[in-house]
């Protein structure tokens, strides 16, 4: 038996760019035979709902009203809920799984954060690191940047793309980075969560907490995902319109061409 589990979702509680709050979600999820979802709110340096001048605890209080009102609702019917967050750099973003609430409340650094000090410090705690949606070329993205060794797996397929294009050379990024691959609907509204709209993973055990998740992304053990037909095959004609930055260990630029590192 496989146990089917959403990893990128926004709430309005947490998202400004959120539609439905967190409770909405769990009657669609369950309809569509899902076990789980995962809340990913945008976080501090991200498109977040919560005003950044507020105390540390306050903000982190309010940050995580979309989880908790979804993980409320979830316990009630019957879909398991699990916390984490979306960060963002330079129009790069990061999916961070493993740490909670309290962790939080106790580290205000973590707004702070480098991508290699956020890397180091959500492994050092039991975390992982996943990027989300690599090759996304939007309005607000300048540059396409990519560090493979400060992340723990690719987003290799994002619901919320636009292109297929972009999961496509997400899905090569993540195989010639010896990276696992993940997917996830970056779901804003529940109205949008359909058939052919909401993405995922299938685990083969079912999750008792987020460090089964943790686990399987370190393990590489994620099982299929789920994600249209074709989603992420290349089809020859993939573009890449914006500068392109490839990073080292150390999160330094290398000046290596991207179609080179990817070897298409």
């Amino acid at each position: 038996m496989a146990y089917l589990y959403e990893t990128h979702l926004h709430t309005s509680q947490g998202s400004a760019c959120g539609v439905s709050k967190g409770r909405e979600y769990i009657r669609k999820y369950l309809d569509l035979g899902y076990t789980g979802i995962f809340i990913t709110d945008h976080f501090y340096r991200a498109n977040c709902a919560v005003e950044r001048n507020l105390p540390w605890d306050t903000w982190v209080y309010k940050f995580c009203l979309g989880y908790e009102d979804a993980r409320e609702e979830g316990a009630r019917r019957g879909l398991d809920v699990f916390f984490g967050w979306e960060e963002t750099f330079d129009g790069d973003d990061y999916l961070v799984y493993g740490l909670d609430k309290e962790w939080l409340l106790q580290h205000p650094e973590a707004r702070r954060w480098t991508r290699k000090e956020q890397f180091d410090e959500v492994r050092r705690y039991g975390g992982c690191v996943v990027q989300a949606h690599p090759f996304r070329q939007h309005h607000y993205i300048h540059r396409i940047h990519l560090s493979p060794g400060c992340v723990d797996a690719v987003e290799a397929a994002n619901g919320g793309n636009s292109d297929a294009s972009y999961d496509a050379l997400a899905w090569v990024y993540a195989k010639k980075s010896k990276l696992p691959a993940t997917a996830g609907s970056d779901i804003h509204s529940a109205g949008d969560v359909r058939p052919d709209t909401a993405f995922g993973v299938y685990l083969d055990k079912k999750m008792e907490s987020i460090a089964d998740y943790v686990e399987a992304i370190r393990s590489n053990s994620i099982g299929v995902l789920k994600i249209s037909p074709g989603r992420c095959d290349l089809r020859g004609n993939e573009q890449v319109m914006l500068p392109v930055d490839i990073r080292d260990k150390k999160d330094r630029s290398t000046g290596r061409d991207l179609w080179d590192y990817l070897g298409i």
